[in-house]
């Protein structure tokens, strides 16, 4: 695992107060097609009880992951699920979505989870929004011979002698990939990074040993990585072994106008998309 760039996850706040951690680039694109991960992880009920209530989004796909505890998600569409622990939910917003994202009420064990933000190609920012979860299925699960387990999240995924292993959510932005893969102490695990130019992996727990500047270091918990995508992933956990997602795409290389909710081309398509919402043309969640 050779690493090409790395960035620390920073304390931040969302929704109603609650307390997440977080990496973004939406000047640089150096995640293309990602552009923001947020990680909510609290065994205290006041970092996250407040919940996302309504919001927009337009132009963005957002994929949520549940580690531990859960999410009541409602949107305009009419959609109403229960995101709970190795359940996973993508929203392709287009030109539009409202929804609602809050903890559940048996969640007592706390929260663990994840958002992650990804971009769409101009073409296809005004389409009608897409939604899908995994609430109803099983993101398959491949072990190797040292113990270490991939899940994967969505697209396909080689590992443990499988030549495919494909997670029941596809088509993603930019023929984006995510996977779960939990490193036992000091184990490995080896992937071919395919044909995607973008390769890289957010470490949740534990710790990852790679290779930088030609030298050996040691990764923690909170650290985003980008990796050389011509090499084979070797990847090896710390005396207290590894918990990281994986993240492989083509990037979309386009021009990024950002405001809050919205990701758009151009300054004229976020004012369009601000008024769009003033004006209700979002639709709004049913009650």
């Amino acid at each position: 695992m050779r690493v090409i760039n790395q960035f620390s996850a920073r304390p931040a706040m969302d929704g109603d107060g609650v307390n997440i951690r977080r990496v973004a680039d939406f000047m640089n694109t150096r995640f293309d097609p990602f552009l923001m991960l947020d990680e909510i992880k609290s065994d205290d009920r006041q970092d996250f009880i407040g919940g996302f209530p309504p919001h927009p989004h337009r132009g963005i796909e957002t994929f949520t992951y549940i580690k531990k505890g859960g999410f009541e998600h409602r949107d305009q569409l009419g959609h109403v699920k229960a995101i709970r622990a190795k359940d996973v939910q993508w929203m392709s917003t287009g030109s539009g979505v409202i929804h609602s994202e809050m903890p559940l009420a048996d969640a007592d064990e706390g929260l663990h989870g994840f958002q992650i933000w990804l971009n769409m190609p101009a073409k296809d920012k005004m389409r009608p929004a897409r939604y899908e979860d995994s609430s109803d299925t099983t993101n398959p699960e491949s072990t190797n011979d040292k113990g270490a387990v991939l899940r994967a999240l969505a697209g396909n995924w080689a590992f443990a002698g499988q030549e495919s292993i494909g997670a029941p959510i596809q088509e993603l932005a930019g023929k984006a990939a995510i996977a779960d893969l939990m490193l036992p102490t000091d184990s490995m695990a080896e992937l071919e990074p395919g044909s995607h130019e973008f390769v890289g992996l957010y470490l949740y727990e534990g710790t990852l040993i790679g290779n930088h500047d030609s030298l050996d270091e040691a990764y923690a918990a909170g650290q985003y990585l980008i990796l050389d995508n011509r090499e084979q992933l070797k990847l090896e956990a710390g005396p207290d072994g590894a918990g990281l997602l994986l993240f492989t795409g083509q990037p979309i290389k386009e021009k990024i106008v950002h405001m809050g909710p919205f990701v758009m081309n151009s300054r004229a398509e976020i004012e369009q998309a601000i008024e769009d919402y003033q004006q209700g043309r979002f639709g709004e969640i049913p009650r």
